[in-house]
């Protein structure tokens, strides 16, 4: 990360990132089929597709051949991929539709723009026939919703601290608080209730709460995204250090902080094989590559999303 940007600044510009949005009513489920007009918004990076739904109904009331479906029947899919709810729309624009951070325009290209544009990402809203196989369902008041993001945030908190008592320790109104203003893309109340969870900088994590996303093609037998996960310590032992002083590593002077370069490396040795320097795949989180030599803790200080992730996107070279 630049040393140069300050935690507020970056945090910002992660919230005030929006994603452009055409959404179509499935054809199946349309009076009209194609003739159905689009729904078109620029919505929040860190916000969650469902927040969409009572609008969506709304907007497709008219078109709807069952007048009797509800907001809460909602799906999304792109390109006939079911989207897991309970992931932010920037995660899942960077898996399945994201611009490459590293591409630029090749002059006299005579291809028009708009044919490699992911702008707006369209996506089809569902009424009816839930994949039952692969999202949980929601319900009317937003609980299921609610709910995931506070067990995600539990998670991150219990990986930074070694215990969830720092989220399970909130006051009512905090907890729901929290969710709101990631809900509402409200960042000064979501900073003041994070920054009783998160610990100060002079007090390093336990572990850093990083997620690892390859996309795989669909597939029957399969999850259509691997994710990798492991218990990732900020600081590791310096090269010098020998393997049995590694218990006292962590609070040792001859330490080094853990990058992303080497958790890829570690943890996909065959898709990274240098430290440094991205060969066959690139980091991505928030639609940007991460440079290798970023630590991996001020990453999820800086930009972890909303339940306290980093999610970080791998992207295929060439």
């Amino acid at each position: 990360m630049e040393k140069q940007a300050s935690l507020p600044a970056i945090q910002r510009s992660i919230w005030a990132g929006r994603i452009p949005l055409e959404i179509i009513l499935a054809p199946a489920e349309s009076r009209t089929f194609d003739q159905t007009n689009p729904y078109l918004i620029s919505f929040p990076r860190v916000s969650y597709l469902p927040s969409l739904l009572p609008r969506l109904r709304a907007f497709f009331a008219s078109s709807l051949i069952n007048p009797d479906t509800e907001h809460h029947q909602g799906w999304f899919a792109f390109e006939g991929v079911p989207l897991k709810w309970h992931y932010p729309i920037g995660l899942l624009f960077d898996l399945y539709a994201g611009v490459d951070p590293a591409s630029k325009a090749t002059p006299g290209d005579e291809q028009s723009p708009e044919a490699e544009s992911p702008f707006p990402w369209r996506l089809t809203v569902h009424f009816s026939d839930w994949p039952v196989e692969e999202l949980v369902r929601l319900d009317p008041e937003g609980m299921v919703l609610n709910d995931a993001f506070i067990n995600s945030v539990k998670e991150a908190d219990f990986l930074r601290n070694g215990t969830a008592k720092g989220i399970m320790s909130l006051s009512k109104e905090d907890s729901a608080g929290l969710w709101k203003a990631v809900e509402n893309v409200d960042l000064p109340s979501f900073q003041r209730i994070s920054n009783i969870l998160i610990p100060p900088p002079s007090q390093p994590f336990r572990n850093v709460p990083i997620r690892i996303f390859l996309p795989l093609p669909p597939d029957e037998e399969s999850p259509s995204l691997k994710v990798v996960q492991s218990p990732l310590p900020p600081s590791i032992p310096s090269p010098s250090i020998q393997s049995s002083q590694f218990i006292n590593a962590r609070s040792s002077p001859s330490t080094q902080p853990q990058t992303i370069g080497g958790v890829l490396h570690t943890l996909l040795p065959n898709l990274f094989p240098s430290r440094r320097t991205p060969v066959l795949a690139k980091p991505v989180l928030h639609g940007a590559v991460l440079p290798m030599s970023s630590p991996i803790e001020e990453v999820v200080r800086t930009a972890a999303y909303g339940d306290g992730w980093a999610y970080v996107v791998v992207r295929m070279m060439g």
